[in-house]
């Protein structure tokens, strides 16, 4: 097949990528779709991509075809002294055909795929004027990467562009009108208690309700909004998670202890169990401890008075697993499959017990992160299980 037919086969597939593309709004689903498209069209060892954040001016990794870890999401790569961020301030693509040899090369990333760049060709990916990151693919299978190849993915990063930003859009949209409207009770409640605090006939006693309850709906607010930032930074893969080493068991001594006060209030019992030979785990410490302190958090909210929480830990060869157990009032059935969703609240305890109804939303994208997964197991009456599955990394 000489170069007019490649060229003219390779718009045919951009045809058929382009309705891809536009058949999903998942932004991970479509991400995904992009670089297995680009590895493809340029007969690539790999393709990825690199999201470029304006506001921080910073590039952070996204997706990429050779790597399975999601914990590369989030990782920075520096504007100077990248390839990628000399796409970027540039607004040009760059073909390389000894990327050890350029001055320019990140050589982080090969640290953490393992795998080495020697040709690599990027593409700006620039939509309205906006650029929104870098397609690159690297190491052609047969030869140096080509002005066919480069105008390909021309085509295909203009397309891309175009599609990431709408599911941006979309994205943002959808958790903007959502929070929008979990604001508007804890804002009617405040609205409502200024304006009896401007009443003449208010006593002492009915005003100091009113700071109480007014006091009350600001914290929520505040913790609203924190939990919201969060979700929305998970959600858009801008988080970077930072694997470490490290022993389980003092972390979680440190979240039983930070919770301690709380579960005292309702004389809540701990009890944690984690074997004597359990290894050190690979993972992010401290998302995972804001992943177990939100789940002893609903453990102890919705549990009964002199109630039990226990935490215990165990392993195989694959993965290291974490449950979180309370002796509470359970979960109705019809409520499991909604329990992750955002600002989903359990119909039978709204009103009983304050939260955001994003933390379980927060847990679920750290663990998801980790490549791991959550699971809920509970008895309407008898009590609620969350249980961590994490897999132990690939060396």
């Amino acid at each position: 097949m000489n170069d007019i037919e490649n060229r003219l086969e390779g718009y045919r597939r951009l045809i058929d990528i382009a309705r891809d593309l536009a058949s999903t709004l998942d932004l991970d689903v479509l991400l995904d779709r992009i670089v297995r498209a680009a590895a493809d069209l340029a007969d690539a060892e790999a393709a990825s991509i690199l999201l470029y954040d304006d506001a921080a001016r910073q590039l952070y990794f996204q997706v990429a075809t050779n790597l399975d870890l999601q914990t590369m999401r989030g990782l920075v790569v520096p504007l100077e002294g990248s390839i990628a961020g000399w796409i970027v301030t540039n607004r040009q693509p760059a073909r390389i055909t000894n990327a050890q040899q350029d001055p320019r090369h990140f050589i982080s990333i090969e640290k953490q795929t393992h795998v080495a760049t020697q040709k690599l060709l990027g593409i700006p990916l620039i939509t309205k004027d906006k650029i929104v990151g870098v397609l690159e693919v690297i190491n052609k299978h047969d030869g140096e990467f080509s002005d066919s190849d480069e105008d390909l993915l021309q085509v295909l990063g203009a397309q891309a562009a175009v599609a990431i930003e709408n599911s941006r859009l979309f994205q943002q949209s959808d958790l903007i009108a959502e929070f929008v409207h979990e604001i508007r009770t804890p804002l009617a409640s405040i609205g409502t208690a200024t304006y009896l605090l401007l009443r003449p006939e208010m006593s002492q006693e009915q005003r100091d309700s009113m700071v109480n309850s007014i006091h009350g709906e600001t914290l929520r607010l505040s913790s609203l909004a924190s939990s919201f930032l969060d979700l929305a930074r998970l959600e858009s893969g801008r988080v970077q998670y930072r694997l470490s080493f490290f022993e389980l068991q003092p972390m979680l001594q440190e979240c039983l202890q930070i919770m301690q006060g709380k579960a005292d209030e309702s004389h809540i019992a701990f009890s944690l169990k984690v074997p004597e030979d359990f290894p050190q785990v690979e993972a992010d410490r401290d998302k995972m401890k804001q992943v177990v302190l939100n789940l002893t958090s609903n453990a102890i909210k919705y549990n009964c008075p002199n109630g039990l929480v226990e935490i215990a830990a165990d392993h195989d060869s694959n993965e290291w697993t974490l449950s979180v157990r309370d002796t509470g009032m359970g979960i109705p059935v019809k409520a499991l499959p909604h329990l992750f969703e955002k600002f989903y609240r359990v119909q039978a305890s709204e009103g009983k017990v304050a939260g955001t109804g994003l933390g379980l939303s927060i847990c679920k994208q750290i663990i998801s992160g980790h490549g791991g997964s959550i699971e809920v197991k509970s008895k309407y009456g008898k009590g609620t299980t969350f249980i961590l599955h994490i897999p132990k990394q690939k060396k």
